[in-house]
């Protein structure tokens, strides 16, 4: 991977200030940029076989304490929101998967969204199902689950791990505005994933709360995340 252009992705710079900085084009950019994401995903399910062949000869390895939960972004539109499962390991930060899913609009925004784009799929629980699968290999058979109070994650997890245990916390408000994954005051019993999460909105661009940088596909949001997980799990949290 060319680490200077991949550092950049993974540092709240965009795609065209990338092509002025390193005096390149736009395609070039773009080029590189879904290289780099094809690698970057075939090194973190890399990663994962490995360690569940490890896994196999030392039950040890495997994680027993997994935190999970959703982030929200959108495409193009507030109209076209998207949610962002993401799995962290408690001990190291390191992000062990996530999946981008299509939802309905909530709230003020719902009859709008469905007047001027029709009605949207909701694929949160298969990609919440896929991502639980793909960490599965390197979990122990007990693993424990902490989430959020989302009524919709004691039923996703059971299916896929039927042995596992699964706490919770109750939900709580942002410190500040535009900072939904800090949490304000005392003692936060996510802030490993929250405050990964946060990272993720601070060092993407198309993340920010308040940005032009909007994503236009969501395969192209999907290809970002990769870029910059594998920059978190190598570089940031080493």
């Amino acid at each position: 991977m060319n680490f200077k252009e991949a550092s950049l992705l993974a540092s709240g710079v965009s795609q065209r200030r990338i092509g002025i900085l390193l005096n390149l084009t736009r395609k070039t950019v773009v080029r590189k940029f879904i290289f780099f994401a094809n690698q970057a995903k075939l090194t973190r399910e890399r990663d994962i076989e490995n360690r569940a062949k490890l896994c196999g000869f030392d039950p040890n390895v495997a994680l027993d304490h997994v935190q999970f939960d959703e982030m929200e972004s959108f495409v193009h539109s507030k109209f076209l929101p998207v949610s962002i499962p993401i799995a962290v390991d408690p001990k190291t930060r390191k992000v062990l998967g996530f999946r981008v899913a299509s939802m309905p609009a909530k709230g003020l925004l719902s009859k709008r969204s469905v007047k001027k784009y029709g009605k949207r799929k909701d694929e949160r629980k298969q990609k919440a199902k896929e991502l639980l699968n793909e960490i599965r290999p390197i979990l122990s058979e007990r693993v424990e689950f902490f989430t959020d109070q989302n009524p919709h994650y004691p039923g996703w997890i059971r299916r896929i791990h039927k042995n596992a245990t699964h706490k919770t916390t109750p939900g709580r408000r942002g410190c500040v505005v535009g900072q939904g994954e800090l949490k304000e005051g005392g003692y936060d019993p996510l802030f490993m994933l929250n405050h990964t999460a946060a990272m993720l909105r601070a060092n993407m661009n198309r993340l920010f709360r308040r940005t032009w940088c909007t994503t236009k596909k969501i395969e192209r949001l999907a290809a970002h995340i990769e870029i910059y997980v594998q920059y978190h799990n190598q570089v940031l949290i080493t």
